[in-house]
């Protein structure tokens, strides 16, 4: 089963918390592996300890396909039998059907599942219960919420994965806190929370309806020591030997339609797309229009755009919704890359700004911008940009080592306030993405293993 030395110390200290808790909380900064721990403690506590039967995992959507891609790259859980319950009714019903150790439904589902049940008066058959983004259950008038709760009597496990809390998302925590330990820590009321751990902050004198609660000066250390029995550190400092830089990569795909038309411009070198005609003269065009595709848009001859996919995009806000308001710094390649960044975000509620002026820099470095948004060839060298972030989030890789490496070293570098730094690369998969990503292991610096790589694809293609 699990070789000790496949994890990190902290993520060993994690799986013995979860095998010994009954009710526990991983509240960890984003990147440093919540998902394969969480996975190492149900193989142990399934087959080693015999103590779980079946395991329901509750996560957003696109995050459903990261347990059954990560349970796969691990020896010691590549073998528990998972089922993916997504989709349209009867699959979700047939996926149910199966025999599995682990059933990963997203969190949207989680109410039908709990009246499917019942309605077919079947027991709740999952003694163990897994909330991925803990979050997404802050709101206890919810019906995610209410399902959960109804069916909370009859988990005998329960795990919250979630980051690392603001001071303004502690109010949050009395419905978190409460699916995992039944509301035993801060009771059933949020009135009493709130009068405990927090003051009034604006209302109306006259209706005496209150529009926010700050919380007191020593809220945090109060409630973090108040749950202090069933979820370990806050900080992932006290579990990392000393701070590192993490990195993770996240996968996406393409449609049968897009990967019809990447596949075409890769073999055939012209594509026609929307009317207009995109040609590539060699190898090392090719690859930047490869690149383009991968990354979700593609430049025409006459410098205008068609947009291929929005994979990527959809990933980058999922990503930024995970850091749960920590400040994230988004690294663009190509110029249609940043237009349509920003104009993704800002639909889904985040306006991306720029880093370029020292007035940028200064509230960037102040923790006012959530989301900063660089390009590794204007500011990849000479930034100091440490202190406003630890997360950092790749939308397209560059060829360049010097650019990468010099644009990681924005966020991770001497002087920075963070106990760990996590790069993100979003990968778009069976794409010149995974070239890239070679290239940049070896330390690369040209292009030469694009040229190498596209040609070497263009012969298999020849050769079929």
């Amino acid at each position: 089963m699990l070789k000790k030395e496949d994890l990190h110390k902290y993520e060993v200290f994690c799986v013995d918390f979860l095998l010994k808790s009954p009710e526990a909380l991983l509240i960890l900064q984003m990147g440093l592996g919540k998902t394969i721990i969480t996975l190492t403690a149900i193989a142990l506590l399934m087959y080693d300890w015999f103590e779980v039967n079946k395991c329901l995992v509750v996560a957003p959507l696109r995050v459903t396909k990261v347990w059954m891609d990560e349970a796969a790259k691990w020896s010691h859980t590549k073998d528990l039998r998972m089922s993916r319950v997504t989709g349209t009714a009867a699959e979700r019903k047939a996926a149910l059907k199966k025999d599995a150790d682990i059933y990963v439904i997203n969190r949207e589902n989680l109410a039908w599942l709990v009246k499917y049940l019942e309605d077919n008066k079947t027991a709740w058959p999952f003694d163990m219960v897994v909330l991925d983004e803990l979050s997404s259950f802050k709101n206890y008038k919810s019906q995610r919420f209410k399902a959960m709760r109804m069916v909370r009597p009859y988990v005998k496990r329960m795990v919250g994965l979630t980051g690392t809390p603001t001071p303004q998302g502690l109010e949050d925590l009395f419905a978190e806190v409460g699916i995992i330990d039944n509301f035993q820590r801060f009771g059933r009321f949020i009135g009493r929370f709130r009068d405990a751990y927090f003051r009034k902050g604006a209302y109306n004198p006259y209706t005496g309806v209150v529009f926010n609660y700050v919380p007191l000066p020593d809220a945090e250390e109060r409630i973090y020591d108040k749950i202090s029995d069933i979820a370990i550190s806050m900080k992932s400092v006290d579990y990392l030997d000393m701070p590192e830089c993490v990195y993770v990569d996240h996968e996406v795909d393409m449609d049968a339609g897009e990967r019809a038309i990447y596949e075409e411009m890769k073999k055939e070198l012209v594509v026609e797309l929307d009317g207009e005609t995109v040609t590539s003269q060699n190898a090392a065009v090719l690859s930047n229009k490869l690149m383009q595709m991968a990354s979700g848009c593609l430049y025409t001859e006459d410098g205008s755009t068609v947009n291929i996919h929005n994979k990527k995009l959809e990933m980058l806000s999922d990503l930024i919704e995970q850091a749960n308001g920590q400040n994230v710094l988004v690294v663009y390649h190509f110029r249609f890359d940043h237009d349509r960044i920003k104009e993704y975000l800002r639909e889904q509620g985040y306006e991306a700004r720029d880093i370029k002026t020292d007035a940028d820099i200064d509230e960037w470095n102040a923790g006012k911008i959530q989301v900063g948004m660089i390009s590794p060839m204007s500011a990849g060298h000479g930034l100091n940009l440490q202190k406003g972030g630890h997360i950092e989030i790749w939308v397209t890789l560059p060829w360049s080592y010097d650019y990468y490496s010099q644009t990681v070293a924005r966020l991770w570098r001497q002087g920075t306030t963070a106990e760990t730094v996590t790069i993100h690369h979003i990968i778009c998969k069976d794409t010149v993405d995974l070239d890239v990503m070679d290239a940049l292991e070896r330390k690369s610096t040209t292009q030469e293993n694009l040229i190498a790589a596209v040609k070497a694809n263009l012969r298999k293609e020849t050769v079929r």
